[in-house]
C-alpha cells in the first residue's frame, strides 16, 4: 500500500486513479497493518515518511501527474510558443548582434600602439590621474607582454556595448520607476528574480530561441544580468533628491522636463554612477559564463582552463579579467569622485 492512499480514499478520487488502492477497502487496511505492527515500526515508518511530492502521490494514484511530466509539459509549451516568440524578439534584438559584430571589429582591427594610448587618454579625460593612466599603461602592456591583447580587447568590446546598453536602457525605467510607485511595485518583484537567478539559467531560454553564432545570444544574456544595479541606484538617487530642492524648481516654474534633466538627474548622478560600476563589474562577471554560448574574449581561455586542464591559461586568463576589472573599476569611481567634487562646489 502506498503511503498516500488514505488522500486519494478519503477525497473519494479513488476511481478517478484508477486503482482499487487495496482489496479490503484503504481504512480496514490500514488498522489492520498497525495492529500487526509495533509501536517501535510505527514510529520509524512515521519519521520516514516521504514528502507529499508529486512522485509520492503518483504511486498511490496513477492519475496523479509525475513532477517529469510537469518539466516536459514546461519545455512543450515553451517550444510551442518558440517560433511566434522568435518572430517578435528576432528583428528587436538585431541590433545589439550588429553593435556587438561592429565593436570587436573595431577593436581588433585598431592596432595596438594607437589602442592603447587611446584608452590612457580615455583615462586621464576621466579621472584627471596620471597614477591612473600608469595602470592602465601597465596592465594592458602586460596583457599584451603575454599575447593576451586580443583577447582583452574583445572582452572590452562585449562590456563597451552591454554596458552602454543596459545604460541606455536602465536608466529611463529607473525614472519611471522614480515617478510612480506602481511602475516600482511592478518592476522590484522583476528586478529581484533577475538579481537571485542563477547566471547558467539566463541560457537555457537563450539558447532555443537564437543560434549559438549570434552574438546577440550572450548579449542579451549578460544584459538581462547586468541590468538591476543601474535601474535601482538610478530609482534610489532621484527619489532621495532633498524635496526642499524639488519644491524650488517647481516655485521657479520649471516644468517637470525640466526639473528632471537640470535638478533632479544632475543631484542623482553620484548613484547612476555608482549603479553603471556595479552594472559593468557585473558584465564583467558575465562574459565569463556567456564564453559557454560562443562569447569571445578572455572567457574562453578560462573555459580552455578548465576542460583541458590547463592550470596555467586558466590561472593567467582570471589574472587578465582582475586586472581589467580593476582598470574599469578606478576609472569609473574616478568619474564619481570628480562628480562629487563638482557638485561639493
Amino acid at each position: 500500500m502506498a503511503t498516500y492512499d488514505f488522500v486519494f480514499d478519503g477525497l473519494g478520487l479513488r476511481n478517478w486513479c484508477g486503482s482499487s488502492g487495496d482489496d479490503g477497502g484503504g481504512m480496514t487496511s490500514m488498522a489492520q497493518l498497525l495492529a500487526e505492527t509495533s509501536d517501535e515500526d510505527v514510529v520509524a515508518s512515521a519519521w520516514e515518511t516521504p514528502f507529499p511530492s508529486m512522485d509520492a502521490l503518483h504511486e498511490a494514484c496513477p492519475a496523479f501527474p509525475q513532477s517529469r511530466e510537469l518539466t516536459s509539459g514546461l519545455e512543450e509549451g515553451f517550444l510551442s510558443i518558440k517560433d511566434s516568440l522568435k518572430v517578435v524578439v528576432d528583428p528587436l534584438t538585431q541590433p545589439l548582434s550588429w553593435a556587438l559584430n561592429e565593436a570587436l571589429w573595431v577593436m581588433q582591427v585598431v592596432p595596438w600602439f594607437v589602442m592603447i594610448p587611446l584608452l590612457m587618454l580615455i583615462a586621464y579625460a576621466v579621472s584627471r590621474q596620471w597614477k591612473l593612466v600608469g595602470l592602465v599603461a601597465i596592465c594592458f602592456g602586460f596583457l599584451g607582454f603575454v599575447d593576451y591583447y586580443s583577447y582583452t580587447m574583445q572582452t572590452l568590446a562585449i562590456i563597451f556595448v552591454c554596458a552602454i546598453t543596459c545604460v541606455l536602457l536602465g536608466v529611463p525605467i529607473g525614472i519611471a520607476m522614480s515617478r510612480s510607485d506602481r511602475v516600482q511595485r511592478t518592476m522590484i518583484p522583476i528586478l529581484d528574480m533577475l538579481q537571485t537567478l542563477p547566471p547558467f539559467v539566463y541560457l537555457i531560454p537563450l539558447i532555443f530561441l537564437f543560434s549559438v553564432t549570434e552574438p546577440k545570444l550572450y548579449g542579451i544574456a549578460i544584459i538581462l544580468y547586468a541590468i538591476v544595479p543601474v535601474i535601482r541606484l538610478t530609482d534610489l538617487g532621484i527619489r532621495l533628491v532633498d524635496p526642499d530642492v524639488t519644491e524650488a524648481a517647481d516655485a521657479f516654474g520649471m516644468t517637470k522636463r525640466q526639473k528632471l534633466f537640470n535638478v533632479e538627474i544632475p543631484l542623482a548622478l553620484p548613484n547612476i554612477m555608482a549603479g553603471v560600476n556595479q552594472t559593468i563589474m557585473m558584465s564583467l562577471a558575465m562574459v565569463v559564463i556567456a564564453s559557454l554560448v560562443s562569447a569571445p574574449g578572455l572567457g574562453v581561455l578560462v573555459l580552455r582552463g578548465i576542460r583541458s586542464l590547463e592550470l596555467g591559461v586558466g590561472l593567467l586568463s582570471g589574472l587578465g579579467i582582475v586586472l581589467l576589472a580593476i582598470i574599469l573599476d578606478r576609472v569609473t569611481k574616478a568619474a564619481l569622485a570628480r562628480i562629487n567634487v563638482s557638485q561639493s562646489r
